[in-house]
């Protein structure tokens, strides 16, 4: 891990706290959210670079693995997410929208590196990363209007406008560059050299992303300073059920501790920069959709070392994958 995957939650932090500070004048609070989709795009080509589209077929060579992982994901997940937004959330419409986007949309890189840290079968559990895209992409526009239809007001084209620009176009775009340079270069040296190269950007283009939201959005935040409070219990919640919930279901199933580390941190982990860029294209005057969604990560970044450590710990040091 680099320095910036180690001390993300700081990063995030800060992130936050220069674009409240920037939002103190007025360019930047009147011009701040003109940054934010570029951002947000720049880091989801990179993204996207990362995930291994070609490999979609491998994950149903296992099919008691990634069947079951993307039935808690796309199934089990939004329902039990909707469920902890009634019972917490329930006057606060906005705030249960940003709660059932950041849920209903899973990893598609951090649970790896969670995996590996918790000596997790890491080959299999990137087996899930192609479907995890492609099903959210394809699912979670079908959610909101299912789940948050009577919440807040939804237009259908607004929303598939929002999915088209902020998702499918940088994933055509990074398509198009891998195919590119994999044919003026090799894909040995796209994988080895280009994409370790340009990864540190995926974190810099979020926290300019986050800086610019907080700087446009400052007044909403202070209004609404009890945000982060109320979302702490459903989000705890969450994790902590889901993680019990897949080790029962990896038990039961009979699938090996390795492999099962992969898909608890592949059941848990979520794909909050992915629901952000919907949320703030698709939501612009509902602010704090958004900004449940930048609250998120801070909560569960933590979660997540605690997961590491208690599954190390449970599962011992020979379940370890190659890296």
């Amino acid at each position: 891990m680099g320095l910036l995957d180690k001390f993300q939650v700081l990063f995030i932090l800060l992130s936050a706290a220069v674009g409240l500070g920037l939002g103190q004048f007025t360019w930047f609070s009147s011009n701040g959210d003109k940054l934010i989709i570029p951002c947000l795009m720049l880091m989801l080509i990179i993204v996207y670079l990362n995930i291994p589209l070609k490999e979609m077929k491998q994950a149903f060579r296992n099919l008691r693995f990634s069947g079951l992982s993307l039935c808690i994901n796309f199934i089990w997940t939004p329902i039990f997410a909707w469920f902890l937004g009634f019972i917490f959330l329930k006057n606060h419409p906005d705030l249960w929208v940003g709660f059932l986007m950041l849920l209903v949309t899973p990893c598609t890189d951090w649970y790896l590196v969670f995996t590996q840290l918790a000596g997790g079968k890491t080959s299999l559990a990137a087996t899930l990363l192609p479907w995890h895209l492609i099903l959210q992409l394809l699912l979670l526009p079908v959610y909101l209007v299912i789940f948050a239809g009577k919440m807040v007001p939804i237009n259908l084209n607004i929303l598939i406008e929002s999915v088209f620009l902020v998702l499918i176009i940088p994933l055509a775009l990074a398509i198009s560059m891998e195919k590119t340079l994999s044919k003026f270069k090799s894909e040995f040296w796209m994988k080895e050299v280009f994409i370790p190269r340009i990864m540190p950007f995926q974190m810099i283009f979020l926290c300019l992303a986050i800086a610019a939201m907080f700087s446009s959005q400052g007044k909403a935040i202070f209004t609404n300073p009890q945000a982060t409070l109320l979302l702490l219990p459903p989000l705890i919640i969450f994790y902590i059920c889901n993680l019990f919930f897949s080790s029962n279901v990896c038990r039961i199933a009979k699938i090996d501790r390795g492999s099962s580390i992969g898909f608890c941190f592949s059941t848990v982990a979520r794909n909050s920069p992915m629901a952000l860029a919907i949320a703030l294209t698709a939501f612009p005057e509902r602010p704090l959709i958004a900004i449940a969604l930048v609250i998120g990560p801070l909560i569960e970044l933590p979660t997540m070392a605690v997961f590491v450590n208690y599954l190390k710990k449970r599962s011992g040091p020979h379940n370890s994958d190659e890296k």
